[in-house]
């Protein structure tokens, strides 16, 4: 059974850093896009980042420039380093994986893009 299983994060002062990083089992041999949300209390689920089978990149504006995600395809292992952290990031962030057949290769983060199999969340929170 594929697991997604997510670790890092924390608590920083806005302008620090975190890393959070997300690693799948159980699957077989097949890719899978993994992908980065995250939702604040009261607000919708937002797209973070992803990473194409390409090596393509995305990211949501308001982190383009501070955050940078990255790709062990061999290994099905996510990460996304976070710099110059602002409160406004504050969020639980998930990570999203679906069988990288499924989606010809593109790695959406748009939020109504429905991933099959989601990690359990790490809390990212920056205080001011």
């Amino acid at each position: 059974q594929v697991q997604v299983v997510q670790s890092g994060g924390g608590s920083v002062q806005a302008g620090g850093s975190l890393n959070v990083s997300c690693a799948l089992s159980g699957y077989t041999g097949v890719g899978y896009c993994m992908v980065w949300f995250r939702q604040a209390p009261g607000k919708e689920r937002e797209g973070v980042a992803g990473v194409d089978m390409d090596g393509t990149t995305h990211y949501a504006d308001s982190v383009k420039g501070r955050f940078t995600i990255s790709k062990d395809n061999a290994k099905n292992t996510l990460y996304l380093q976070m710099n110059i952290l602002e409160p406004e990031d504050t969020a639980m962030y998930y990570c999203a994986a679906e069988e990288a057949q499924l989606t010809g290769g593109q790695c959406y983060i748009d939020p109504e893009y429905e991933y099959m199999y989601w990690g359990q969340g790490t809390q990212v929170t920056v205080s001011s």
